[in-house]
């Protein structure tokens, strides 16, 4: 057993999700760990502990009478309460939840059609909407409907007496956290307890969570930042979640402050868009009343963090309570499990000038912030203590000098197990070994990015670059430049890529 399965201090002694959610049913049943949002305005859908527990255990048993443990079940859930107890019903049941979003009706989904049939899933949970509808939704997708379909909002209750629990160990996968499939295939990214709890651990300790901790969340509850952070770390350090659809957000950014504001909540996170977007649309009138002095961390991760959004947020939220030292920039992916790294509570966000065409040569040249040919790049933190980062040369496989630029390499205790069914690509991201050293297994991120003083500034993606004459040019500057060109362009609605 791994140090990081041992949890220590406000934490349960468990080696899995399932036993800390027992656990936390019997200590403190009555406690309301999670609230959904919905309507409009907005009524509340509240779950305690000892309620989750036991209808996971309805939904297990049912789960135990049609499948066997270590089967795939496709989740497809709108966000709500209904998915939580899905996907806690089949760790309960021990069988493996693939997170996967809603259908969408009469429309082709190829995405889902590829997660349904690498994972190899017999059966999907879902609820009674769409279970009602299951004809109109999968015109399109044969595959999807010849699925063994139930809707977990209408499991009897009463079968909770019939569970059976699975004897489960940390190295047992929890799920199947699929890649968005934006530049391959999807691949289903193997999650297992041990390196899950593990990941919990370092987000509550980069973070500060704790039994005090309000988290608001609107992220899909598929993602795995939305599953983690936004979801899951409140049951790992015993604080509450109040979380809402992300079309909620999307409708009316608005919605997203105001509850941080109406809940005192202390956590809170998004992609760097979101926050662009509170500050282009959220009103004078709609400020009045809001309290964001509770927020003490923001984190910003999922996409690249610009210093223009970090400056606009703070200035015009500070009049509301909003801390600058609040924001916090963080870099993860779903093959870290999800953290790998974060700024810590102490610091405020940082930032290091480089030169651009230094930058294009794969060299780190700092200069002045007000340089013509300045690119200011924002620190996303550094790693745990259990987690190391190597910043390597991708075509020689050789750790970079310093100050150069490279693929971003991870290792650690909370590095996901591979790819599911597929050895060629989890031999070739999962273990991957120095050439000057022969030092391994790393994990390949597919990221580019340079560390100084101890802190990592993720630059691209290796798979994004565009190459001309070269020269490398990070298709996320050119979008920016492009945009802020003219007017009439829409910010974040622009795509910039090479073509042979």
């Amino acid at each position: 057993m791994t140090e990081c399965t041992e949890l220590k201090g406000s934490m349960v002694n468990s080696t899995t999700l399932v036993g800390l959610l027992q656990k936390r049913s019997v200590s403190n049943p009555c406690h309301p760990i999670y609230t959904f949002l919905s309507g409009d305005p907005f009524k509340e859908q509240t779950v305690t502990y000892g309620q989750l527990d036991r209808r996971a255990r309805s939904v297990a048993a049912r789960l135990q009478s049609r499948c066997n443990l270590g089967d795939r079940v496709l989740l497809l859930h709108k966000s709500g309460i209904e998915f939580l107890t899905a996907f806690f019903g089949c760790l309960y049941a021990g069988v493996i939840p693939v997170t996967a979003y809603p259908p969408r009706h009469g429309r082709k989904m190829p995405g889902l059609e590829s997660m349904a049939s690498d994972s190899e899933a017999k059966i999907a949970l879902t609820d009674s909407d769409i279970f009602n509808d299951l004809d109109a939704c999968f015109k399109e997708a044969p595959l999807l409907r010849r699925l063994d379909w139930f809707a977990c909002d209408l499991t009897d209750q009463s079968l909770q007496g019939q569970w059976i629990p699975p004897d489960l160990s940390g190295d047992a996968l929890a799920y199947l956290q699929y890649t968005s499939g934006s530049t391959s295939k999807p691949k289903g990214v193997m999650i297992d307890h041990a390196s899950l709890l593990c990941n919990l651990r370092h987000l509550e300790k980069g973070f500060l969570f704790s039994s005090n901790s309000v988290m608001v969340s609107w992220l899909p509850v598929y993602h795995d930042m939305g599953l983690i952070l936004g979801l899951l770390q409140s049951i790992f350090s015993g604080g509450t979640c109040v979380f809402m659809a992300p079309a909620a957000f999307a409708q009316r950014p608005f919605r997203w402050l105001k509850a941080i504001s109406d809940y005192r909540a202390t956590h809170s996170t998004a992609p760097n868009f979101a926050y662009d977007l509170c500050v282009d649309t959220i009103t004078d009138i709609d400020r009045c009343g809001l309290d964001l002095s509770s927020w003490f961390c923001a984190i910003n991760a999922a996409e690249t963090v610009r210093i223009q959004t970090i400056n606009r947020f703070n200035r015009a939220f500070a009049p509301l309570g909003f801390r600058s030292s609040a924001l916090k920039p963080s870099y993860g992916l779903a093959e870290a499990v999800l953290r790998v790294t974060c700024t810590l509570p102490e610091y405020e966000s940082s930032f290091c000038t480089v030169d651009a065409e230094s930058l294009g040569s794969n060299e780190v040249v700092e200069v002045q912030q007000d340089s013509p040919n300045g690119r200011v790049i924002v620190g996303c933190g550094s790693p745990d203590p259990e987690t190391e980062i190597c910043i390597v040369d991708p075509s020689s496989l050789k750790k970079c000098e310093v100050d150069s630029v490279g693929e971003i390499w991870v290792k650690g205790l909370s590095i996901a197990k591979g790819y599911w069914q597929n050895r060629e690509a989890t031999q070739q991201t999962f273990g991957a070994t120095l050439a000057d050293s022969g030092e391994g297994p790393w994990l390949r991120t597919g990221d580019i990015g340079f560390i100084k003083s101890e802190e990592l500034f993720v630059v691209g993606r290796l798979k994004e670059l565009i190459i001309i004459r070269g020269s490398n040019y990070y298709p996320q500057d050119v979008e920016l430049t492009v945009q802020q060109s003219h007017t009439d362009l829409q910010p974040d609605a622009g795509a910039a890529f090479s073509v042979e």
